[in-house]
């Protein structure tokens, strides 16, 4: 994210603009590290009133929010605090609408082996939604149910993944190229 500060009516220190760039870094950290978002600042010092304009642009975001207050840090606490709400909620619908799009069901079949000619038989089915999750959640989910198999699928890959246990322990991972 690029950040680019405007001051007036005051002299910036060092210290305000490390201050607002670790804040308003902070509110970026839902859109992912992308090096074409652009964040323009407005600082405005106005008699005792001091004034923080933000607009957040690219990747077809454009978000704006401004508040005001007595002191600079609060008005950029204020400032960072809308623009994260602003931010969460377009990366949430950003979000819902992928899911929408990559719906995908499994179905699992059980089967019995049966003893006259050996012929395997399927007994019952199990609808799975698998749910978008990363490699790191995949294998702390598969820890904690004790279960061999966790079909999910993979957030960064957007593609379904099998993730089993091996017998000496240790955990594979089947990803399909599509």
């Amino acid at each position: 994210m690029h950040i680019e500060f405007t001051f007036k009516n005051f002299e910036p220190s060092e210290h305000l603009k490390k201050y607002a760039r670790r804040r308003f870094e902070k509110a970026g950290r839902f859109l992912g590290k992308s090096p074409s978002l652009d964040l323009q600042v407005v600082l405005t010092v106005d008699k005792h009133r001091h004034r923080a304009e933000l607009k957040l642009s690219g990747e077809g975001l454009n978000l704006t929010a401004s508040e005001q207050s007595d002191d600079m840090y609060a008005t950029i606490d204020l400032v960072t605090d809308k623009i994260e709400s602003q931010v969460r909620k377009a990366a949430a619908k950003a979000g819902q609408k992928n899911r929408k799009s990559r719906n995908a069901n499994v179905d699992v079949y059980t089967y019995d082996v049966q003893d006259e000619n050996g012929a395997k038989v399927v007994n019952g089915t199990e609808n799975y939604s698998p749910k978008p999750l990363h490699l790191d959640e995949a294998l702390l989910q598969l820890e904690q149910t004790g279960n061999e198999v966790l079909v999910f699928f993979h957030a960064d890959l957007e593609r379904l993944n099998v993730l089993y246990r091996k017998r000496n322990g240790d955990f594979g991972l089947i990803d399909p190229l599509s």
